[in-house]
């Protein structure tokens, strides 16, 4: 099953529907979806390694525009929506712990967030809540989240070949690694928020 969904997202790196579907994956992973946008963005570069600057900008405009719903949600719905979301995540009790945090390290916590697997919603739905400055708000995603999309662009740029053909041997290791890394994200968010 694992190297049908990986087969297709390779095949699908060529249809135009693809860049839309990573930037919808991107813009929705930043307020309020589970699934990181690298699903997307790794196999695609791999597929197309000359285009990977390409998929890492576009992962980045909407990451950051999604980013803004996301701070919207705290700004202006957190009594409603975005309560309801930190509930889902069960990280309702550590917003008031995080928000006060905000109050002397904001834009590290962006900086430092942005690049981890700690979910980002998180980070974009407190800075709004929390009434931390949209401009820096909005710089900072730009550098975190472009950076961590940039490093994956640069590393599958000029060592997509042997990513592919690693990734390719060992698909399984590499997504139960994956999955891993993302419920530790959730997990460490939960602890250390």
């Amino acid at each position: 099953m694992l190297k049908r969904i990986y087969d297709w997202c390779i095949a699908a790196a060529d249809k135009p529907y693809a860049l839309w579907i990573m930037a919808a994956v991107s813009f929705a992973e930043s307020s309020f979806f589970p699934i990181p946008p690298d699903v997307m963005l790794l196999p695609m570069s791999l597929a197309r390694p000359k285009r990977a600057w390409w998929f890492a900008t576009i992962c980045t405009i909407a990451s950051v525009a999604g980013g803004v719903v996301g701070y919207a949600i705290g700004a202006l719905l957190y009594d409603s929506l975005g309560q309801w979301l930190m509930h889902i995540y069960n990280l309702s009790d550590k917003v008031e712990t995080f928000r006060q945090s905000y109050a002397e390290w904001g834009a590290v916590i962006i900086l430092l967030k942005g690049l981890t697997p700690i979910p980002y919603k998180l980070v974009t739905i407190t800075s709004g809540f929390a009434g931390y400055n949209i401009w820096l708000f909005i710089l900072c995603s730009i550098v975190a989240r472009g950076g961590r999309f940039f490093v994956l662009a640069v590393l599958l740029n000029r060592y997509g070949d042997v990513i592919r053909t690693e990734l390719e041997k060992r698909l399984t290791t590499y997504v139960v690694i994956g999955a891993i890394v993302l419920v530790a994200g959730f997990y460490i968010a939960y602890r250390l928020v």
